[in-house]
This record gives C-alpha cells, sequence and structure tokens, in this order.
C-alpha cells in the first residue's frame, strides 16, 4: 500500500484527491455488496448511530489517510510502515485507557508492557530525528520504477519535512488506532459489519471530497491517467480500503482490536526489500534502527498479553 502510495504521490498525484478517489471506489465497491448480501438481516441504522459512524469515520478514515498520505509523501514508504508496527502498541495503549484491557504493572507482564509502549515511543523518536548515513540500495543505479528526484532541497529544509512527514504519519497511526478501538464499541451496538464499513466508507468519501476541493482547486489536478496513480487508487481502493476494512471489522467483532493489530510486523521488511529493489528508494540507518526499536517494543507488548493471557487460564484451571 505504502510503496504504491509513495509512487503516486512522487509521480505528481495530489494527495488530497487520492483520497477522494481512493474512498469513492471502495464505496462503489462495497455499498452494493452490503445491500445484496445484509439488506434482509441487517437491523435499521437509527440516527444516533449514524452520527457515531460518521464521526468515526471523520478522524479513523479520512483524516487519518490523509495525515497518512502527506506523511509518506514528506518521508518514505519505510518509514510509513515502520511507524504502522506502533499500531498494535498504540491500540493496546488506547484499549487499556478505556479499560479493555488490564495491565498489571506488579507483575512481569505488566512490565513488558511498559516498556514495549516505551520503546516504541523511543523508535519514532529515532526515525524523525536520526537519519544517519544511508545504506546501500539493492538497486539504487537502477530502480525497476523511476520517481523523481529531491536532491535540490537544502539539507535543513529536508530535515524539517522529514521530521513533519514523520510525526504525521505517526498521528495517522493514533487515528487509526482508536478508529479500531471505538470501532469495537460500534460493531458490538451494530453487528452487521459489511453494512457499517460501506456506511464508514460512503461518509469517508463526502467528508474526503470536502476536504479536496478546499486544498485542491486546481482541476486538472483531479484528472486520471493510465499511469501508476490509477493503479494506487484502484488497488488502495477496492483491496485496502475496501476488503481489508471489512475483513478487519469482522475481526474486531471476533477476536477484539489488539488482537487485529497484531498482522502488522512483517510489512516493515517487506517495504524495505520492495522500495530498495523496484524504487531504488535511499535506505537510512535511522529509519532501520528506529524500525526495529518498534518492532522490539510491539513483540514486548505482545509478550507480556501472551504471558498474561496463561497465567489468567493457569488460574482459572486451578480454581
Amino acid at each position: 500500500m505504502a510503496i504504491l502510495s509513495k509512487v503516486a504521490f512522487d509521480g505528481g498525484m495530489n494527495t488530497f484527491v487520492f483520497v477522494f478517489y481512493r474512498q469513492a471506489i471502495a464505496a462503489v465497491f462495497l455499498t452494493p455488496m452490503a445491500i445484496f448480501f445484509e439488506r434482509r438481516t441487517a437491523p435499521p441504522l437509527p440516527f444516533k448511530l449514524l452520527i457515531k459512524i460518521f464521526m468515526l469515520s471523520l478522524f479513523g478514515l479520512t483524516i487519518n489517510l490523509n495525515m497518512s498520505n502527506i506523511g509518506i509523501k514528506y518521508t518514505s514508504a519505510t518509514v510509513a510502515s515502520a511507524i504502522a508496527n506502533t499500531i498494535p502498541v498504540i491500540t493496546f495503549f488506547l484499549a487499556v485507557l478505556l479499560r479493555i484491557e488490564i495491565v498489571k504493572l506488579k507483575s512481569l507482564s505488566g512490565i513488558a508492557k511498559v516498556i514495549g509502549v516505551s520503546i516504541c515511543i523511543a523508535g519514532i523518536m529515532f526515525v524523525a530525528f536520526y537519519k544517519g548515513p544511508q545504506l546501500k540500495s539493492f538497486s539504487h543505479e537502477h530502480p525497476i520504477i523511476l520517481v523523481p528526484s529531491n536532491n535540490n532541497i537544502s539539507d535543513t529544509k529536508s530535515r524539517n519535512i522529514w521530521m513533519k512527514g514523520t510525526f504525521l504519519v505517526a498521528g495517522a497511526a493514533i487515528a487509526w488506532s482508536l478508529y479500531m478501538v471505538l470501532q469495537g464499541f460500534i460493531i458490538r451496538e451494530y453487528p452487521s459489519t459489511l453494512l457499517f464499513t460501506a456506511s464508514a466508507t460512503l461518509f469517508s468519501t463526502f467528508q474526503s471530497f470536502l476536504v479536496a476541493i478546499v486544498f485542491e482547486r486546481n482541476m486538472s489536478s483531479w484528472k486520471l491517467h493510465w499511469d501508476e496513480g490509477l493503479l494506487a487508487v484502484a488497488y488502495n481502493g477496492i483491496f485496502v480500503t475496501g476488503i481489508a476494512m471489512y475483513l478487519q471489522s469482522w475481526c474486531i467483532n471476533k477476536k477484539g482490536p489488539v488482537f487485529v493489530a497484531m498482522s502488522i510486523p512483517l510489512s516493515l521488511v517487506i517495504t524495505i526489500a520492495c522500495t530498495s529493489i523496484f524504487l531504488g528508494e535511499e535506505i537510512k540507518l535511522g529509519s532501520v534502527i528506529g524500525g526495529a526499536l518498534m518492532v522490539g517494543g510491539l513483540y514486548s507488548v505482545l509478550w507480556g498479553k501472551s504471558r498474561e493471557q496463561k497465567v489468567s487460564k493457569a488460574n482459572a484451571e486451578v480454581g
């Protein structure tokens, strides 16, 4: 996802317009499916619940996606993928605040969770403030996909843009984590996951259009061409927003938000390899170290959670 988006943005596609088209394609894909499969079984959507879905879509989809895409444009697909590893930890932290999860600070599992959260925060800071030397790319001299270079930007300006992009991606990760946690409450109230996902996507399409029309009034920027931009929009709209969001909602309904967030870590390794091979993207040491810290923090939290579940199960069997 991040790789295709980065290629589209480096090719000149406006990030706000990209989000609108992505959400519009997802809405066109999901709405007929929701009507066909759930028109007879889904309960009516009360106005109060529609307001909740609207607000959830606003910060969890519209704001999140716009922040994330600007951040990817300012940094790299590797940074976006690295920070995505903090989503399970942020989700866990928010779940604790909302009393969905419990932390026992006097236990080894509780200490592991707290340490994991701290290490993840350190990883984000590392990516934001330390670029480090460039590591050799697999295909830097002859990338498979050519993208425009930004070598004419001064080091100071480039550093400021990089920091801004890092914090935008981090903010998007927080918004997405909150979306996953609060989504659990709404799905328990309204278990028709396909109709919920379609409704959220429709609201986000409307919101994204308003955002895009405010920030991009040049109609030439709204034209889609047969290039990497159209491919990125179609892929993100159908597979990422459409299919993946529905499956995520279904899993949250069955297993909870923290379980869903555990599936993210491998994306970092895949993204580093793909951006280096296909884009010839410069891989900075700071991104690799920061990403490693975030993955380490994630597994510290997951280890603590796993140990806590084993202890609870053992106590239940004894009791």
